[in-house]
């Protein structure tokens, strides 16, 4: 089974691409994975995912983008993302990841100054959702398809050929979305926070955890803790917590273990309430789920 490798703040750890050309295109299913979804990352490259086949509940921060066949989500640097089938139906999908270094060449260049860094270190601008619902998504995507093809192929200069249709796909975001500078400093702590969260409930999700451990941890109090990350992620603390414990469930569920020790594991106080949890989130009982598997 596939799965998303991270340190304790949820950062991605896979290597995109190499330190001379920083640039991957991966061909994934969300079967590949054990709950058939991918849980909460994120990365300082840049992620472009077109959707082959079926559909996706794909999310960036408090967004939340219904993917359909042909459909494509540009997902901004350090945004924290996650995707899950939908209706039970599996989805085929390419994401094309790379840093943004290939759009601009150096840190100190006019190139990031101007049209890169005002963009990636926009929080208004987590994700840009590529549905053909405007003329110029067609164009997006023609030259994601060239890219994704070249990679294939590898022809001759094809590095260079990708870095220009990268560039490219940069001027027609550029063109089309809003853009106003803005002093960002006062947004960047809310992220850091929400890092913190997410690691802080995969370090101990198998143990008993409050929202005052939760909400001490970030030195916050337990109100603007619940609302900052209802803000963010678009659920609420206790919900997210109660996935992320029956997502963690799944491996042991599959393996056959006895219901009370995976409840157990899981972090749930009995198996009784593991189980309600589990239909709640999965539309069916625990052994229900290990039959079908």
């Amino acid at each position: 089974m596939a799965q998303i490798i991270t340190n304790q703040f949820q950062k991605e750890l896979k290597q995109h691409g190499s330190e001379h050309f920083p640039f991957l295109v991966s061909y994934q299913k969300l079967s590949e994975y054990e709950s058939g979804a991918f849980m909460w990352h994120w990365h300082p490259e840049i992620e472009i995912t077109y959707v082959q086949t079926g559909s996706m509940c794909y999310k960036v921060n408090n967004l939340t983008y219904h993917l359909k066949e042909g459909d494509i989500v540009f997902n901004n640097s350090n945004a924290l993302h996650s995707g899950a089938m939908e209706n039970h139906q599996d989805c085929s999908y390419i994401p094309v990841t790379f840093d943004p270094r290939l759009i601009y060449g150096f840190f100190q260049s006019t190139i990031n100054s101007k049209y890169v860094d005002p963009v990636i270190q926009d929080p208004r601008l987590p994700a840009v959702c590529i549905d053909q619902s405007e003329t110029w998504h067609s164009a997006f995507r023609e030259h994601l398809l060239a890219i994704i093809s070249l990679d294939q192929k590898k022809p001759e200069f094809y590095e260079l050929d990708i870095t220009i249709h990268l560039q490219m796909m940069w001027r027609l975001l550029l063109s089309h979305i809003t853009y106003e500078p803005q002093d960002t400093q006062e947004n960047s702590p809310d992220y850091d926070r929400l890092k913190k969260i997410l690691s802080y409930i995969e370090e101990n999700y198998s143990h008993p955890i409050t929202l005052k451990d939760i909400s001490g941890h970030i030195h916050l109090c337990e109100s603007e803790c619940t609302r900052l990350f209802k803000r963010h992620m678009n659920t609420t603390l206790f919900t997210y917590l109660q996935e992320y414990r029956i997502e963690r469930s799944l491996e042991d569920l599959c393996k056959g273990t006895q219901i009370s020790i995976v409840a157990e594991n899981a972090g749930f106080s009995d198996s009784n309430y593991y189980s309600k949890v589990f239909a709640k989130v999965k539309g069916c009982s625990p052994r229900e789920y290990r039959k079908r598997q």
